[in-house]
C-alpha cells in the first residue's frame, strides 16, 4: 500500500479506472460518467472486455465523443465469451460465471501489469467499479487503491437486493406463478405497492439458492466495503428508498440524470455527439411533431418470430409512423422464411416505418418528431425518456426491468 501511495505524483490529475459489468446498458451509463470526469480534467482508463470493446467502437460514437480528451485510455481484459447465446437468461448465467473465472484474474493482471504502470498519466488513484463486481473491491484493497461502487440500476432495485434475506425469511420468495399479484411486505417503503411480478427476474427461480441470485446477493454484501457509492438516479424520483440506503451507505451520491448534466457541460468544442438520425430517403418520416413511435429493446433482449410479427403488425395497424432499432442478433431462430417475411414487411411499410441496427437513443428521444417510446424498460432508457419528456410503453424482459 505504501508503494502505491508514494508513487502518486505531487499535483498530478487523479487517474480513475472505470470497470463496468460487460453488458451494454451498464457500459453506456459508465461511459457517461467517464465523459463527465474527462470534462472535469480527470484522467480516465475505461476497461472493457475484448468483445464489448470491439463492438463499442464499431457501432457507437465513442471516437467522436472521446477523441478530443488526451487523458482517456481504453483498455481490455479477456472475456471468455462464446460466439453467441440462445436467450437472455443464458447470457446472464454465462456472464456471472465468466466474471469469476475469466474477468476477475484478467482485471488483476491489468492493474499489476506494465500496461498501466508505464502510463504517462501516473498510477491509478481510484477505481470506480460496477456495484455487483465485488471482486473489484478485493483487488483494490489488495493493491491499496480506493474503490467506489457505481450502481447503474434504480435505487428501488438495489434496495430489494439489500432485503433479499428478509424476502426469504418472510416467505416472499420463492413464489408460485399464480402469486404474481401478491403484495411483498418485507421491503420497507415499498409494502403498499411492490408485487411478486415487480421483483427482479432473478427472484422467479423455483429455489432460493440459485447462481444468479447468489451472485447479486454477494455483490450487494461486498458493496458495503466500498469507499463510496454512486447511484444512477436522483432524489426527486426515489427519495424514500435513498433514505433507507443511506443508513447502510453514508457516503452515497446520486449523479443522474447524467445525460442532462453532460448536455449542460458540453460546448461546440467538446464531446457533442455527432451522430444523426437515419433520415436517408425517409425524410417524410420525421416531418410531423411528436407523431413517431420509437421502438428499441436494448442490447440483450431477444424477440421470437411470433413476437416480432405481432409488434410489426401492431405498429402498422396503429397508423403511426415508427422507427424500430433492431439488433442483428435480436430475432430468435431466424431462417430463410423469416428473412423473406421481414423483407416483405419492410417493403410494405417503408413509407411509414424505418428499421435499422443502431441509432443514438438520446438523440432519437430528443428529436421533436418522436412522441412515444416502446422499450424493454431498461434503467438507462427510463431515465433518458424522463429527461426527453417522452411517454413510454414498457415491455420488460429480465433483471431489474420488471
Amino acid at each position: 500500500m505504501a508503494e502505491t501511495k508514494s508513487s502518486v505524483r505531487q499535483g498530478a490529475a487523479p487517474h480513475v479506472l472505470i470497470l463496468p459489468i460487460p453488458a451494454q446498458g451498464h457500459i453506456n451509463s459508465m461511459l457517461k460518467l467517464a465523459e463527465l470526469l474527462c470534462l472535469s480534467g480527470i484522467n480516465v482508463t475505461f476497461v472493457n472486455t475484448q468483445q464489448n470493446h470491439s463492438g463499442l467502437f464499431s457501432f457507437a460514437d465513442v471516437q467522436s465523443r472521446f477523441g478530443q480528451f488526451p487523458g482517456i485510455c481504453f483498455e481490455t481484459v479477456p472475456d471468455g465469451l462464446s460466439a453467441s447465446f440462445s436467450n437472455p437468461e443464458d447470457f446472464v448465467t454465462d456472464l456471472f460465471d465468466r466474471l469469476k473465472n475469466v474477468i476477475k484474474p484478467g482485471f488483476r493482471d491489468l492493474l499489476t501489469s506494465n500496461r498501466l504502470k508505464s502510463d504517462a498519466r501516473g498510477p491509478v488513484s481510484c477505481i470506480i467499479a460496477d456495484g455487483v463486481l465485488g471482486f473489484a473491491i478485493d483487488v483494490a484493497e489488495e493493491l491499496g487503491i480506493p474503490c467506489i461502487s457505481f450502481r447503474t440500476i434504480s435505487a428501488c432495485c438495489v434496495w430489494v437486493f439489500f432485503c433479499s434475506q428478509k424476502l426469504v425469511e418472510n416467505g416472499d420468495v420463492p413464489f408460485k406463478d399464480e402469486d404474481m399479484d401478491r403484495l411483498i411486505t418485507s421491503v420497507p417503503e415499498m409494502e403498499s405497492f411492490l408485487r411478486c411480478r415487480d421483483l427482479p427476474s432473478f427472484y422467479r427461480a423455483k429455489e432460493v439458492n440459485t447462481p444468479n441470485l447468489d451472485f447479486v446477493n454477494t455483490g450487494t454484501l461486498y458493496s458495503v466495503r466500498a469507499a463510496a457509492h454512486l447511484l444512477s438516479t436522483f432524489d426527486d424520483i426515489e427519495a424514500p428508498i435513498l433514505s433507507q440506503l443511506r443508513s447502510y451507505w453514508p457516503n452515497m451520491y446520486t449523479i443522474d440524470p447524467l445525460n442532462a448534466l453532460l448536455n449542460n457541460l458540453r460546448s461546440s468544442t467538446t464531446s457533442k455527439c455527432n451522430s444523426s438520425l437515419p433520415v436517408s430517403s425517409n425524410a417524410s418520416l420525421y416531418a410531423e411533431d411528436r407523431k413517431i413511435v420509437y421502438v428499441s429493446f436494448g442490447s440483450i433482449a431477444m424477440v421470437s418470430r411470433e413476437q416480432w410479427l405481432e409488434i410489426w403488425y401492431g405498429l402498422v395497424n396503429s397508423s403511426y409512423r415508427f422507427l424500430w432499432v433492431k439488433r442483428p442478433d435480436s430475432l430468435i431462430a431466424k431462417d430463410d422464411e423469416d428473412s423473406q417475411i421481414q423483407a416483405e414487411l419492410v417493403e410494405a411499410t417503408k413509407e411509414r416505418g424505418y428499421s435499422l441496427y443502431w441509432a443514438p437513443p438520446e438523440e432519437v428521444l430528443n428529436h421533436p418528431a418522436v412522441g412515444l417510446f416502446f422499450t424493454h424498460s431498461g434503467w438507462n432508457s427510463t431515465l433518458e425518456s424522463m429527461v426527453a419528456g417522452v411517454p413510454i410503453v414498457c415491455w420488460p424482459h429480465l433483471a431489474d426491468q420488471q
